[in-house]
This record gives C-alpha cells, sequence and structure tokens, in this order.
C-alpha cells in the first residue's frame, strides 16, 4: 500500500515548554517506538492525508538522510479546539507482527435486504493482528449472501495473512427484518386458529353423549 511521505526534523530536546512552541509554530510534536526511538516535529499541514482520511494507511517519516516506515500508534487532540497536539508512531519492521485496527467495507446488496431487510453494520472496524507486509486501507467483506434475518459474525471471516482479535461471534453486518414484515406473520396465522375453534367444539357433544349410554 502507498505511504503518506512526512517530512521531519529530529528533536533531541524534549518537555512541555519545547512542544507548546512549536505548536505555536503550527508544528505537531511526535515520537517514533520501534527499533531506535526518535521524537521529531513536522508542519501540523502535512497530517492532513494521514489523520483525518477513512482509509488506514501507513506513513513514511523522513528525517534528513533516514527514512522510518511507521503506522499511527496513538493521536492526542486539544480537549477544546480539537487540534492535533501529539502523534505516537510505531516503526513498521519487516516480518514482525503488529496490532492496528482496519475500517470495512462492504461490497453488493444482500439477498435479504432485496427482500424489504434493513442493512446494519455492527462493526467498523477490525482489530486485527497482521505483518507489515499484509497491510490494507481496507478490509472487503462481500455481503451478497446475506438472507433476511441473518448476519455475517466475526467467525465467518477469512482474512489471508490476518489473525482477527474482535470476538467470534459477534455480527459484523445483518439484515433485519423490519417491523412491518413481522407483523404479517401472526395476521397471516389467525385464520389457522380460527379454523381449529369449531373442531373444539364439535368434540363436546360426543363427551356429552358417553353419561347417557349409561343411564341405560
Amino acid at each position: 500500500m502507498k505511504a503518506i511521505v512526512i517530512e521531519g526534523t529530529l528533536r533531541a530536546n524534549s518537555g512541555k515548554k519545547l512542544s507548546n512552541d512549536l505548536r505555536k509554530n503550527e508544528e505537531v510534536p511526535c515520537n517514533i517506538n520501534g527499533v531506535e526511538n526518535f521524537s521529531f516535529s513536522a508542519p501540523v499541514k502535512s497530517f492532513k492525508h494521514l489523520v483525518y482520511t477513512p482509509d488506514f494507511k501507513t506513513a513514511t517519516i523522513k528525517l534528513g538522510d533516514k527514512e522510518v516506515s511507521c503506522v499511527i500508534q496513538e493521536l492526542q487532540f486539544h480537549p477544546v479546539t480539537d487540534e492535533l497536539v501529539h502523534i505516537d508512531f510505531l516503526e513498521l519492521v519487516p516480518g514482525k507482527k503488529l496490532i492496528v485496527e482496519i475500517p470495512l467495507q462492504l461490497n453488493g446488496t444482500p439477498k435479504g435486504a432485496k427482500d424489504g431487510g434493513k442493512i446494519t453494520q455492527r462493526i467498523k472496524k477490525l482489530r486485527v493482528k497482521t505483518t507489515p507486509e499484509k497491510l490494507v486501507g481496507r478490509i472487503q467483506i462481500d455481503i451478497e449472501n446475506i438472507e433476511l434475518g441473518k448476519s455475517i459474525r466475526v467467525i465467518d471471516l477469512k482474512l489471508d495473512g490476518m489473525e482477527i482479535l474482535n470476538p467470534p461471534q459477534f455480527p459484523v453486518v445483518s439484515v433485519l427484518i423490519p417491523r412491518a414484515i413481522k407483523e404479517e406473520t401472526p395476521t397471516a396465522a389467525a385464520p389457522v386458529a380460527a379454523a381449529a375453534a369449531p373442531a373444539a367444539g364439535a368434540a363436546a357433544p360426543a363427551a356429552a353423549a358417553k353419561p347417557a349410554a349409561k343411564k341405560k
């Protein structure tokens, strides 16, 4: 997958005052955790396509003659202004597994939806354990075969090179039966119940006839 390139400046020092000074200059203080740990800063606008996106993305951090492949580990925003104030990155090491959350993309129209059902997505992202080589922007799920009242659960998903860490029985996407369809079921069953009533009534005279036979 294509990485977002971030050109930053190494920081030898850290601390609250320095971080505040960087933010005043529209720079975001960052850390890289990995084989080596680095502190750096980069212009806040350079993170736009990495942070504010519906897709999962990796980053290539350029620090002078050094390049580090990373993923976002943690984001911090200002509690009032919602301004991006800090990022922790995790270095990607080829072949070494990491845990990330990747958004889902649902493809197709379920059979149940064509029959009047309502599509409900219960999970927006999957938490997976995988290697950098298997990372994708979105996990694709074919939902065309979901019937009315049925679901695709986590356990039903088979992903190449990924171990899913969400609870296995949790539904990912369901096709719910609308109330209007549910209400049709008891209405259709009513004539059956009504037809059974005369049969019960007809049995009463036969039961009453038995004592009369004993008087003879």
